[in-house]
């Protein structure tokens, strides 16, 4: 108990909350979420996405925070505690290197939106069509060592968060960044629902049509939530075990649950409208956020701007995102192998650069960092988006419901039964059986298509 007395912790509700959506809210939830919102059924998908999050994504959000809080360690520690001299503690060490790999991947994204950022102040965007735009972007990924800069410094601007601890530097940051994401959003929203296709482009976002909802929209729906919510590194592990005893855990994963589908929602309200008003269908990824807005918000009344904030709301999600997943390694290394913090935070930031140039080269047109016949970066996000994300998912809701068991589980949501949890039965009935089946489904789609 001395151990963990020493340890770092979040110091409020609010701070618990704000980094826990910070880890969910990411660049996915602008990219890809309005755009499968709106071409698979509008309001009838975004019904089945809340019914697969509530039924499905909060009991595994509450499975990681129960198995961090339990232990109050990381989520390698975590393990060794709660399964002593048994082999659980590999999931720990899946969860660690899939953090790392996925910061490695994700980094180089997030530094595009600085460069984006200056481009919008420097108003370089300014009586470009779509066609010069698209043209300066691949040119731009093709600079490589430019992008592998732009890369270290926003790894710096994490490991600068992370370093400063739990409570004086992710929670303090996250309070701060987490309202200031939701205030440019509101802004933006705002603004755009005051465009001509305004009108058109809700219809596309929420116009309920159920005729597109198949098997294949619950399975994406399924992965679309499971992805969204950071489930299976073990970020929510690690969160968790920072977490007070009084807290309540339920209402924090319903909390996380609502902030990133209204951070999806509201993405919506912003791109669809502009989309309509100049006639542009948008499609979801990369080429959304770096081709298609900025020629948007080029044609709009002041789209300097708007367009401003943009990129600087693309860098705080992708920001906040980042933040929880160097803390996976970060509370790994400090508390496994016994590095302080500021080591800890170096060589976890060190080896995330060191794998993220590759991963950024590789995005060179002709490269030869290739594996199967995909480029590093994009083997590295097949690996932990299809494989390592829903096997970390599926062995810790297995550890959860048939190894730490029910009265364990009982004892953290109710916290030692000072709290009423009426669905606890319920819930838990769904992490040992229903959550494994629906996480193989996932797993199996992933790998097929």
């Amino acid at each position: 108990m001395e151990e963990n007395k020493k340890r770092d912790g979040f110091g409020s509700k609010l701070g618990v909350i704000a980094a826990a959506a910070g880890s969910a809210i990411g660049l996915g939830n602008i990219c890809r979420f309005p755009c499968e919102l709106g071409e698979n059924g509008g309001a009838a998908f975004l019904l089945v996405y809340l019914a697969v999050v509530t039924i499905l994504g909060i009991p595994l959000m509450l499975s990681e925070l129960v198995i961090g809080r339990r232990s109050q360690s990381n989520s390698v520690g975590a393990f060794k505690k709660l399964a002593p001299k048994s082999k659980w503690p590999i999931v720990g060490y899946v969860g660690v290197l899939c953090a790392l790999l996925i910061f490695a991947t994700y980094s180089v994204i997030a530094g595009w939106t600085l460069e984006y950022i200056y481009k919008a102040a420097t108003n370089s965007f300014h009586g470009e069509n779509l066609t010069l735009i698209e043209h300066e972007f691949s040119t731009f990924h093709n600079t490589g060592w430019l992008n592998v800069l732009l890369q270290a410094i926003f790894i710096f601007l994490t490991g600068f968060v992370v370093f400063k601890g739990v409570q004086n530097g992710i929670e303090k940051y996250s309070k701060i960044l987490m309202p200031l994401l939701l205030v440019i959003l509101i802004v933006l929203a705002i603004r755009s629902l005051t465009l001509p296709g305004a009108k058109e482009g809700l219809a596309f976002l929420f116009h309920p049509d159920f005729s597109k909802i198949t098997g294949d929209t619950l399975v994406d729906a399924m992965g679309q939530g499971f992805f969204s919510l950071s489930l299976g590194m073990g970020a929510l592990i690690t969160y968790g075990s920072y977490v007070k005893k009084d807290d309540n855990l339920t209402s924090t994963a319903f909390s996380v649950m609502i902030s990133d589908t209204l951070v999806a929602v509201l993405a919506g309200l912003v791109i669809f409208p502009a989309a309509f008003t100049f006639g542009v269908k948008p499609q979801a990824g990369m080429e959304l956020v770096f081709d298609t807005l900025p020629m948007l918000f080029n044609q709009m009344a002041g789209g300097y701007w708007f367009c401003l904030i943009f990129f600087i709301l693309l860098a705080i999600a992708g920001l906040t995102s980042t933040i929880a997943l160097l803390e996976v390694v970060v509370a790994y290394l400090s508390e496994e192998l016994h590095l302080s913090r500021k080591w800890a935070t170096v060589i976890a930031s060190a080896a995330t650069l060191f794998i993220g140039i590759f991963a950024s080269l590789s995005l060179k047109d002709g490269t030869p960092l290739t594996i199967a016949g995909l480029s590093f970066n994009d083997f590295l996000d097949f690996t932990t988006a299809n494989i390592m994300l829903p096997l970390g998912g599926l062995l810790i809701v297995i550890f959860l419901g048939w190894r730490l068991g029910k009265t364990e589980f009982f004892d953290e949501v109710t916290n030692e039964g000072a709290l009423k949890v009426p669905l606890k039965t319920a819930v838990f009935f769904i992490i040992r059986y229903l959550a494994p089946l629906a996480i193989l489904v996932i797993f199996i789609s992933g790998l097929v298509n």
